[in-house]
């Protein structure tokens, strides 16, 4: 999804007219500037392609019959440079069948002599309004790329790496696919981005999350209803799978989806057709069900709460997202990426978090995940007074916590499980590293102070004491240059 703080651009229409009568030219200039259209004018053939040829119209209004360079020449051109480009075809009544000729190589409307000014503003303003819409959609779709092309996930954790290797396998094909993971570690941005890297991408991406959903109304949410189905049905209303109709439907916490809804979904599914409540029609539907949950579906499955079949169903491929604490190297990366947004968003400049910071980010627990840093991040940076994120800026709730460095609380097998030294807090090394080799030792130093020093090598340098040729040396040698 887009920023919602992101202002969109204003989208600028220019607009060429080329007819050889200049009077007609002329009168047709003032008309569409006087409801503030941005126009220029040409009085042959010619001159209107040489225009062409030089600039860039959004819109080009031309007459039919002129000597030289006729309007259909003119369709051609503005066509071939600017393929989005809406032109409108102006023509006398013996000329009709040329035009509608026209509108079958893709003349957006054509104007028949005399033309009022009202007509002319009319059919103009229809034309800006179609290419407005389709630059705002290439716009959205430019800025979804660009928020969730696997290329900008924001990761440095051999674990996300894996899942975005997956995704890439997974995007392009349409099989369905189950994200599981703890609350707030982004399993919605996972579903973003496979839709955005499928050959849906240009169709909806719709999201329903059917524990915010009150029991009796899931069904109609997702299949829709006709009306007088029930006592509120005050009219017939479409479901998310009609809305996301050649797109992706995305079912977050399926988990908690009423036993009858599944079995409902479960016949969509199967014979990809859905019936709205209280009808007896069926609709057929082309849709890519995506799915999440918080919920161990084995374990639900096993007290009746879920059906396996539909889990089966559902879990064609799946993508399981650890939780932030068992993959900290992602830790400062995404809090850095946090405090550009909140930067946008709240209008601030802060460049930076303290080394002091940055030990506590990478200490404490975030039991809320990815979620819960982007809000601390965000508070950080509207609590700040001097332009630097310091301990100072925290909540005091968060200093209080019992969450804070809790790493050092775990098992020897805990910690394998998370993944090595790097999953270890940065405030237990020197009793993680009792019994470990001096290289072992440095090397972990040099890593962790790289990932405090959010990777840039001139401040490790500094913090470390050692020249950057020296410390480039050291990464070559234990294999984290590429860190």
């Amino acid at each position: 999804m887009v920023d919602e703080n992101e202002k969109t651009p204003s989208l600028p229409m220019r607009i060429l007219l080329v007819d050889n009568d200049k009077d007609h030219a002329q009168a047709m200039h003032e008309s569409l500037e006087r409801i503030g259209l941005n126009c220029t004018y040409a009085t042959s053939g010619p001159e209107g392609s040489k225009l062409l040829d030089e600039n860039t119209y959004e819109i080009v209004v031309t007459d039919l019959m002129m000597n030289d360079v006729d309007g259909m020449a003119i369709l051609k051109k503005a066509k071939d440079h600017q393929p989005d480009c809406e032109v409108i075809m102006v023509t006398g009544h013996a000329t009709v069948p040329r035009a509608v000729e026209a509108m079958r190589e893709r003349a957006f409307n054509f104007l028949e002599k005399p033309i009022t000014p009202k007509r002319l503003q009319a059919v103009v303003s229809k034309a800006v309004e179609s290419v407005r819409l389709r630059m705002q959609n290439t716009l959205l779709h430019t800025r979804l790329d660009e928020r969730f092309g696997f290329e900008n996930l924001i990761f440095a954790s051999d674990s996300m790496k894996g899942v975005v290797d997956r995704l890439r396998r997974i995007a392009p094909t349409d099989a369905g696919v189950l994200i599981t993971g703890e609350t707030g570690t982004g399993k919605d941005v996972v579903a973003q981005a496979i839709h955005q890297n499928s050959p849906r991408k240009k169709k909806p991406f719709v999201a329903i999350n059917t524990a915010a959903v009150a029991e009796h109304l899931v069904e109609s949410e997702l299949f829709g209803h006709v009306k007088g189905a029930f006592t509120d049905a005050i009219s017939d209303r479409i479901g998310k799978f009609e809305f996301a109709n050649g797109g992706t439907l995305f079912l977050d916490e399926v988990g908690d989806m009423p036993m009858p809804t599944q079995i409902k979904l479960l016949r969509v599914l199967e014979e990809r057709e859905i019936t709205r409540v209280g009808d007896n029609k069926s609709i057929p539907v082309n849709v890519r069900v995506l799915a999440a949950t918080n919920k161990d579906l084995e374990k639900e499955i096993d007290e009746g709460r879920f059906r396996s079949d539909l889990y089966f169903r559902l879990k064609i491929v799946s993508v399981h997202l650890d939780p932030l604490s068992e993959r900290r190297e992602d830790i400062l990366p995404l809090a850095d990426y946090f405090r550009k947004q909140a930067n946008k968003k709240n209008n601030r400049k802060i460049k930076s978090f303290s080394q002091e910071l940055r030990r506590w980010m990478l200490g404490f627990n975030w039991k809320g995940n990815v979620r819960q840093l982007k809000n601390v991040v965000e508070s950080l940076v509207v609590m700040d007074v001097d332009d630097m994120l310091d301990m100072d800026d925290l909540s005091p709730d968060l200093l209080d916590s019992k969450s804070s460095h809790s790493v050092s609380g775990k098992t020897a097998e805990d910690k394998k499980a998370m993944g090595g030294t790097m999953a270890l807090s940065i405030n237990e090394g020197s009793t993680a590293l009792v019994g470990k080799s001096l290289k072992d030792i440095e090397r972990w130093v040099i890593e962790h102070t790289l990932t405090l020093a959010n990777h840039n090598r001139e401040e490790t340098a500094r913090i470390l004491g050692i020249s950057e040729r020296n410390l480039y040396r050291k990464l070559n040698e234990y294999g984290l240059r590429d860190k």
